[in-house]
């Protein structure tokens, strides 16, 4: 038989688990949490997105706090992204040396109802998201707090028969949820829509957030 199956306008994932989380992410929430306290001081005074009751955003330049915690945080993060890069552009070792990464990194803190609507970060490449604590899931809302993603093919299920309705990934359409786990590393497309289901833990939900772009000499 000559038939040939491809993927075809495929979508880039990379997950990655921090090796040690379970010494570092008590480190980083009670860091975020303290800095959370002192309310405007860390808050970001300019958002792009409507803040919804329940969430905390901090400002933007949360990568180049000196904590221990948070440098080793970045140096995790961007050792993840620079072997994505590389993989997914076929990058030799020293063409991903030369390479600079300029970014916005910040957290959030998310309490009982608060969640983050359907969105996109122009003007970047990548974005990531690290969970420092998922907070506690009730049994009667599985979905609580997920990380859910949409199928950038608009069309894919406008009709829907025997003939597609069963597509097994990654050819299926609709969405994708990650429920996030203590010191998971998502790594994604900018340009990719996404949202944070409502969280309805009794404690906080905690993730750090970035968008990267890589500036070439002269920009």
């Amino acid at each position: 038989m000559s038939l040939e199956v491809a993927s075809i306008f495929a979508v880039p994932f990379a997950q990655d688990f921090h090796p040690d989380a379970t010494r570092l992410n008590p480190e980083l929430a009670t860091l975020l949490l303290s800095r959370e306290a002192q309310g405007a001081r860390y808050a970001n005074p300019h958002t792009s997105l409507k803040q919804q009751p329940g969430v905390f955003e901090s400002d933007f330049n949360l990568f180049a706090w000196p904590e221990g915690c948070v440098q080793e945080l970045r140096k995790f993060a961007w050792h993840c992204l620079a072997r994505t890069v590389q993989e997914l552009n076929g990058y030799t070792v020293e063409e991903v040396q030369k390479l600079r990464i300029a970014s916005h990194t910040w957290f959030h803190v998310t309490r009982e109802g608060g969640f983050t609507i359907l969105h996109t970060h122009p003007m970047a490449s990548w974005s990531g998201v690290y969970c420092v604590t998922p907070g506690d899931t009730p049994l009667d809302r599985p979905e609580s707090g997920v990380l859910r993603f949409h199928n950038p093919h608009h069309y894919s299920n406008y009709f829907t028969d025997a003939g597609n309705v069963r597509l097994r990934p990654p050819y299926h359409h609709g969405t994708w949820s990650i429920p996030l786990k203590a010191g998971q590393l998502v790594l994604f497309p900018s340009w990719l829509q996404h949202e944070v289901l409502p969280f309805y833990g009794r404690d906080e939900r905690i993730t750090i957030a970035f968008n990267c772009w890589f500036p070439q000499d002269g920009d």
